[in-house]
């Protein structure tokens, strides 16, 4: 039996998962970091926090493995999060700027209208991605020994010393040209980056470099994926045309396209879906949501309605409907199709009837709407009519959210039998590049499905949802 682990540095935790060669779960560990707000919109992490907590779940999961020996390491990140660290003392220089925050929404307009980088990168110019935020990072802390990058070139670095970021994460920096899987200098000099701060891109599955620190010293780092990326690979969407959701913080919606870049103009993003050694990239579409399972968390944590997440499920089922109350949780502002920074979260439809009940059921619904408005608009622009939509992510365990979620759409939502896909897909990239795993037919061969959900609604119902829902949004624009 072979053995790989697969490190998920998230946007609320970093865990660490073990995995043998039937792709089953041996062992995990996990560790929740800090979210730091230092102002209205701005969102940090302490990236050193994050490095103690991502060596401290490695051993507690090989301890509960029984210290296997390893094949391979695969890693998946949050993604846009972007950190400086001094080449010279491996520090963090100030605290990580996460995907969620908005401060550079102010000076946006400086670098020109929404789609000046659209058809190098497949981005809109929004505060979402890695390049506002680096510059921003350089203009305010004043270092002569830079190191810049994503979660995992932080972790790869930690790790073997060497500075890499693989296609994918590098996809969402606005900084590498989707044709040329490089950096490009023409984005670099908009933004005024220096190219050898930057680290070398690589493919998503093969080797990188051997772990140099901590019990998987002289394991290869083989592969990296940003998470929704990984996902889509544990969800074994191989083929053009298949999609999957995974519902956490945020919520993504990913459809492979093949080895072919396909233009978005309605608010979809266009990314690298994954590359293998050697072999061309494949590329996807993409919606995000920014917020999905972060508005249970805010339910719990600044509202105090519920005491646990998983409490919002009970709460949302003792009533049949929101009570006529809706919830667009804009907290950094509106991400895909509507690309709005503006945006400012609403409760609309309050009255003297509505209770904690349905607050919880409208929180559920909201990512359910937020998913809707994403996957009309993949439908319009693939071609590409969904029939199915396969779920994954730690807001799955939720069933009365699939059931929503499956009314909301009117198509079939499908769970498989591992739901966390996102870890998944980073052991499966770096055992295909070390021979835990001969070929892709053998990863799909591991897909099951555990269960299905089919649509309660009617039609007039799903419309008037959607009318309700459509006309909240509109609430969260200035």
């Amino acid at each position: 039996m072979s053995y790989v682990v697969a490190i998920d540095q998230g946007t609320t935790s970093s865990r660490c998962f073990v995995f043998d060669s039937a792709g089953a779960i041996v062992a995990f560990d996990q560790r929740e970091h800090r979210q730091i707000f230092p102002r209205p919109g701005w969102v940090e992490h302490d990236a050193n926090e994050i490095w103690h907590n991502v060596r401290a779940v490695v051993t507690a999961a090989l301890d509960k493995a029984g210290n296997p020996a390893v094949s391979a390491v695969g890693i998946t990140n949050q993604r846009e999060t972007t950190m400086l660290w001094d080449s010279v003392t491996s520090e963090p220089i100030g605290n990580a700027i996460v995907w969620q925050d908005t401060r550079t929404a102010s000076v946006l307009a400086d670098y020109g209208d929404i789609d000046t980088f659209r058809e190098a990168t497949g981005l809109p110019l929004a505060t979402y991605f890695s390049a506002p935020k680096l510059r921003w990072l350089l203009d305010h802390h004043r270092h002569t020994s830079v190191m810049a990058g994503t979660m995992d070139s932080w972790l790869i670095y930690k790790l073997t010393g060497r500075h890499a970021t693989d296609v994918t994460n590098a996809s969402r920096t606005m900084l590498m040209n989707l044709s040329t899987l490089d950096w490009d200098p023409s984005l670099l000099s908009a933004f005024g980056i220096d190219r050898a701060i930057l680290p070398s891109i690589v493919p998503s599955s093969g080797p990188i470099a051997e772990i140099t620190t901590g019990p998987l010293r002289g394991v290869p780092i083989a592969g990296v994926l940003g998470d929704q990326q990984a996902a889509l690979m544990g969800q074994a969407c191989f083929d053009v045309g298949e999609a999957k959701c995974t519902y956490g913080t945020g919520a993504f919606l990913l459809l492979n396209t093949g080895t072919s870049p396909v233009a978005s103009r309605r608010g979809l993003v266009t990314t690298v879906g994954y590359q293998l050694a050697g072999q061309p990239a494949v590329y996807a579409l993409e919606g995000s949501v920014a917020v999905a399972g972060a508005l249970v968390q805010w339910l719990r944590d600044n509202l105090g309605i519920i005491s646990t997440a998983a409490q919002v499920n009970e709460l949302a089922a003792a009533v049949p409907d929101n009570g006529g109350c809706t919830i667009v949780p804009a907290f950094s502002g509106l991400f895909a199709p509507y690309w709005r920074p503006d945006a400012r979260g609403v409760i609309s439809g309050l009255t003297g009837y509505v209770t904690k009940a349905h607050l919880a059921r409208a929180a559920l619904e909201a990512t359910a709407h937020q998913v809707r408005d994403v996957a009309s608009v993949m439908a319009q622009e693939s071609g590409v009519a969904m029939e199915t939509l396969n779920v994954d992510g730690g807001m799955t365990a939720s069933e009365l959210l699939l059931q929503i979620q499956a009314d909301v759409l009117g198509v079939e939502v499908v769970r498989p039998t591992i739901t966390e896909t996102t870890v998944l897909g980073a052991a499966y990239a770096a055992g295909l590049a070390t021979g835990v795993w001969p070929d892709l037919p053998t990863l799909r061969a591991h897909w099951k499905a555990d269960r299905r959900w089919q649509p309660s609604t009617d039609d007039t119902a799903r419309e008037t949802a959607a009318a309700q829902w459509a006309a909240a949004v509109q609430k969260t624009l200035p």
